[in-house]
Parts: C-alpha cells; structure tokens; sequence
C-alpha cells in the first residue's frame, strides 16, 4: 500500500472533538499510555486498553512516523503490598513476577513491545525531583512526612475531566484526612509504615503516591510536552487529570496535545468484576479462545465505544479468525501448485478489472477508515469480509477449467489481493508469526478444549456418519453432525473427502449453519462467519 499521510483524525478528551492529528515535531511522535499495576494477572480490561494503543502505535509506524512509545509499569503501590503481605511475598518481587505474566499476555495478543517501559522504582530520583519543584513553586506542602498538592493553588485543576472541585466531596468512601488544607489534595509522597518498602527523601523516608510516577517518567522519556497520552476512559479522573495538574505545576511549558481514552469492558451486560462473577483475566480466556480470537474480538468495536464480553461474541471472532486463516493457507495451497507464467508473446499478466476494483477498494476504505479515529471495526466487518469473499470466489473459479491466460489472471489477483489482505492484518495485529497451519491447529485445538473432545473423538464421529451414510441411515447422520456442530465442531464435505473445521457452537433446535443437511452434500468453500453487532461512537 502506498505509505501517503491522510488526513489522520484522532478523538481529543481534553477538546472532546475530532482532531486532524499534528505532531509536535514533524515526522515524529511521542506517545504515553498508562501501564498496570503489577501484583494479579491481567484482565480483559487491560486487553482491551492495549490492543487499542498497539494499533494507534503500529497505524502511525504505517504512516511512516518515527514513534516513542512509553507504556510503565507501577511496581510499588497500596495494592501490590497488601498482596504481598497476603502471601508472605516480598513486593518486589512479587510485582516483578506479574510484569513477567502481564509481557506474555501481551505477546499473545500480538501487542509489539513499546520502545521504553520504566518501572517507577528504578526513576525515584525523577519522583522526588519533581516532587520537589512542585513544593518550591508553591503548589504542594509537606505535612508529617507526607506530601500532598495543593489543588487551590492550581486554577486549571479539572480541565480536562471537567469537574468542579465542589464536585470532589472527599470522605465518601476513605476517612478525610485532617492534615489536608482542601479534602481534594492528594499524594506525592507517602510517609514510610511499618513493613512498607521505602525510600530516602527531603520530606523523610517513604513512598511515592500513584499519580506523580507518570508524570515524572513521561517528562523523562518523552520531555514536558509530548503528542499522545492514553489510557481507559477510568483513568481520566483523578489520575489523569492529577497529572496534568502536577506536570504543569512542576513546569509550566508542560502540555500534552492529545489525550485518548478507550471505552470500559462489561461482561454479559454488566460491569466486570470479581463480587459479580463475571471477572475474567487474560489467561482464563486464552485457556479456551486462540489470542488472535479475543483480539479480533476487541477490534470489533470502536475503541471509544463500550465492548460488552460474552461467549457468544467471542465465538463468533473465534470463527472469523479461522476464516481469515483457512482462506489464507487455501490460497497458499493453490499458488504452490500454479507456475507463475508470463502471458501469451511474453506479455505481462494483468489481473482482473473485478480483481483490481477489490483491491483498491480494500486499500480506500482501510486507510479511510483507521483515519477516522481507529475505526476498526468498519475495516473488520465489512471491508476485509468483502475481500475474503472474493479471494474464495477466485479460488473456485481456479477450479473449472479455464483458458491459461484467463488461470493467470486469476493466480495474478490472488497473489496482489493476498499481499493487501496481509497487509491490513499486519497493521492490525492480526497476522500471526506462526505458519498459517500452525494458526489452524492452534484454533482447532481450542476448538476441542472448549468441546470437551480429541481429535479422535471427532475422527470417529466421521467414520459413524460415514457408515450412516453409507447404509442411507441418514437422520442418524444428520443427528451426528448435529451433535457436533452444538459443540462447536463443524462436519465439512469437500468433494468426497470430510473435513472438521471449529464454528459457533448451534442449538440443537436451530439449523446447524453453515453446516448444510446430509442429503445431498457438497460445499467446497466454508461461508463467511456471521459477525457481531458492533456500536461505535459517535463520529
């Protein structure tokens, strides 16, 4: 695809508008989102919040800019010590341990490694120093040992959550403390407690508080002023409106010029959480779902919208991830078996006008819209569908007997048509490094995890509908490929040969789609998966 600029537009919360993206120096970009707290494995909320930036970092990479993107890790903090008191575990390492879980949940999901991730205990020295000039331009007090900001001596507290400090009524749910000058002030420093890891200071020995990490380690990587900060739509009140707050008190040049947030994750219609039940880490869904499938799934919506998490929509991307792959590897198949030939006297082959309509509608809409603020799901939905369709198409005509020059043009298209289709995944984050049949065996196995059979359950399952068929028993048959296909694993009948393929699992009551009935049969290309109903927000 040509590498040109559009016209990127990205969603600013401190505008609350749509804004044509320039960065701050040309070519160049500097990006901060927000990291974990590291003391449990990770949850869906987290994927989802990554996954977001991981496609903000690789769209603009595509878009040829030279990208800094910090993403840290808080490894000191009031939840990793309690933890570790609950266990008995020394804190360090323990919140070492969870940023070595949360590396391999990333990589799972295809996320690329950001290009700086501090860890707020190895930049205390950056803490304390902006701490310090905070105090010295007369925007926070030491009282105790602890230090706290002083939210009435910075005007512009609440720009950009658009709260009021009347707003803030302290003490709802955590005592006020008393030392405060305004209930609303909030902690740089934390005076050392019995058992507590701590650190020296001017202000006594002790801890940082949760929201000056980011803003010193942002300043240290990225300088005061940088392009992008992110991070979930949670995070815009306090933390995020504390940092803009402490960041401008310690230098007044400090400006971010876009803050992006994305949309929270419920599950099954209600808010994720461990009370409900309905709380799920990462690995718990990777256990049963292939990575790719529960990323497809995040992309399915607009990384502002709200995405609502149940096993039927994770089915469903489950079964458009092996769409995507099996068509791939049908298309290497087909290529490997078909010499690349020059056409009649020499002459290039050209591919189809069809072929080339596709494909150019493919690269239009895919650039149109991710420029429009990541519109993900637009591109997954519909545009790659489209293109995937006509890649199958191709494939079957590619099977009736056609003049050489019109199976040139036909291998022609393919081979253009892959390079883009794989090209879109690549930015996406959903072409995989593994093998194409290594992806397939990847899904299937999950497929017979999630069905609670082996390979060769499924195996013999065929050979009795075999038999069925064979002695006309075929409500028997039917009954057979019912059975599987409420599990999730769909019969195929290609030609004279059946193969297995994963699938939304179907009611016993319902018609087994795409699964067709036994009598008679013969489907030689799987049907595109159903897709989600999918919300964006609003343009």
């Amino acid at each position: 695809m040509a590498k040109t600029r559009p016209e990127f537009q990205v969603y600013n919360t401190m505008t609350k508008q749509k804004e044509i993206f320039t960065p701050k120096e040309e070519g160049k970009v500097g990006m901060y989102v927000c990291g974990v707290t590291s003391y449990d494995l990770s949850h869906i909320g987290h994927a989802r919040a990554y996954v977001a930036f991981d496609v903000l970092y690789r769209y603009l990479r595509y878009l040829d800019y030279e990208v800094t993107y910090v993403r840290n890790f808080t490894d000191v903090d009031d939840k990793i010590i309690r933890r570790a008191n609950e266990i008995g575990e020394d804190p360090k390492a323990l919140s070492g341990r969870f940023c070595e879980e949360f590396l391999k949940d990333m990589a799972d999901l295809q996320c690329l490694l950001p290009t700086h991730q501090p860890r707020v205990t190895d930049h205390m020295e950056q803490i304390k120093d902006m701490i310090a000039q905070i105090i010295s331009n007369g925007c926070a007090y030491a009282v105790d040992g602890d230090v706290y900001f002083s939210v009435d001596n910075y005007p512009n507290y609440g720009i950009l959550s658009g709260r009021k400090l009347e707003d803030n009524r302290a003490g709802e749910r955590v005592a006020v403390d008393g030392r405060k000058r305004n209930p609303a002030d909030f902690a740089l420093w934390k005076a050392a407690k019995p058992g507590e890891p701590l650190w020296d200071s001017p202000w006594g020995p002790g801890r940082p508080g949760w929201h000056i990490e980011c803003s010193a380690m942002s300043a240290q990587y990225l300088t005061h002023s940088f392009d992008i900060h992110g991070g979930g739509m949670d995070l815009i009140f306090p933390h995020h409106e504390n940092e803009i707050a402490q960041s401008c008190a310690a230098c007044s040049e400090s400006k971010v010029i876009y803050w992006m947030h994305n949309g929270f994750v419920t599950a099954n219609d209600e808010k994720m959480s461990k009370s409900l039940g309905n709380f799920f880490t990462i690995r718990e869904v990777t256990k049963l779902y292939h990575p790719l499938a529960l990323r497809h799934f995040l992309l399915g919506t607009h990384y502002r919208s709200p995405v609502n998490y149940s096993l039927a929509q994770i089915e469903i991307a489950s079964e458009a991830v092996f769409y995507v792959y099996q068509t791939l590897q049908d298309v290497d198949d087909v290529l490997s078996g078909l010499k690349e030939e020059s056409g009649a006297g020499g002459k290039p082959v050209r591919i189809s006008p069809a072929a080339q309509e596709c494909i150019t509608k493919l690269r239009n809409e895919f650039e149109t819209k991710l420029a429009d603020d990541l519109h993900t799901p637009s591109i997954l939905n519909a545009t790659l569908q489209e293109a995937l369709r006509f890649m199958n198409s191709s494939l079957n005509m590619l099977k009736k007997k056609q003049q050489k020059q019109q199976l040139l043009s036909i291998r022609k298209s393919l081979v253009d048509l892959q390079k883009e289709v794989k090209e879109v995944l690549e930015i996406l984050g959903l072409l995989s490094s593994s093998s194409y049949p290594e992806v397939l065996q990847q899904l299937k196995d999950k497929a017979l995890k999630r069905a609670g059979l082996t390979e060769d359950d499924v195996l013999h399952s065929m050979e009795e509908r075999m038999l069925a068929r064979n002695n006309k028993e075929f409500s028997r048959s039917d009954q057979i490929r019912s059975d599987l296909a409420a599990k999730g694993i769909a019969l195929m009948d290609v030609g004279k040969e059946t193969v297995w393929r994963p699938c939304v699992p179907v009611q016993q009551d319902q018609p087994a789609v795409p699964v067709q009935q036994d009598k008679p049969t013969q489907q030689e290309n799987p049907p595109m998966p159903a897709q989600p109903v999918v919300t964006a927000a609003d343009k």
